[in-house]
């Protein structure tokens, strides 16, 4: 079995744990920093896919919200384009759901924390309306990505900073403890894929 795990940037990087086996599979983690954005994340994630052919892309990193509480972990399988979203009384669409492919193939269906990825192409740092429970700047082009590839997707998200409280000197603060807060869910679900 092959994983590939991605993240945005260098300060987001957590080795990540899979047993060697998953039933009698060999697991193999290959991994894949992808920029910040929806245009590099999915160009970068796209070539990747036609080179690698994973069974499962992995996506993690960090997140803002409005909601919710810093140190909060989602795991995704829906996914909103914020920037698209304006657009959909006009057909275009801007949601994506991976949890049918995931549960076709078995796979992640016990990690919790189930949470709703909103992604543009901006940082927000001002209250909005914003539609989910955390934000970010690369998951809906990947799980759209994903789609097309007919690639398994889910995204695991820690949140770092609240909108509208400082938002990015928050994040720049917080890497340190969302790769400890995502090193320590991967060791509680035990890496386990299946």
């Amino acid at each position: 079995m092959k994983i590939l795990v991605t993240y945005a940037v260098q300060g987001e990087f957590t080795e990540l744990k899979f047993p060697g086996l998953i039933g009698e599979e060999e697991v193999q983690v290959g991994y894949l920093r992808t920029g910040v954005g929806k245009v590099k994340s999915a160009f970068y994630l796209s070539e990747a896919i036609a080179r690698a052919q994973p069974d499962l892309v992995v996506n993690m990193g960090t997140a803002g919200t409005v909601r919710h509480r810093v140190g909060d972990i989602f795991v995704c399988r829906h996914f909103i384009d914020r920037d698209m979203q304006k657009l959909s009384a006009l057909g275009v669409e801007c949601e994506i759901d991976s949890a049918e492919l995931l549960a076709q193939k078995g796979y992640c269906l016990h990690w919790q924390g189930e949470g709703v990825c909103n992604t543009g192409d901006t940082f927000l740092t001002e209250l909005s309306d914003v539609k989910g429970d955390v934000v970010d700047m690369e998951a809906y082009a990947q799980a759209l990505v994903c789609r097309a590839k007919n690639t398994p997707f889910i995204a695991v998200k820690y949140v770092t900073d609240i909108i509208g409280q400082n938002s990015v000197k928050h994040w720049e603060d917080k890497l340190g403890d969302a790769r400890k807060g995502l090193g320590g869910f991967f060791e509680e679900v035990g890496g386990a894929v299946r």
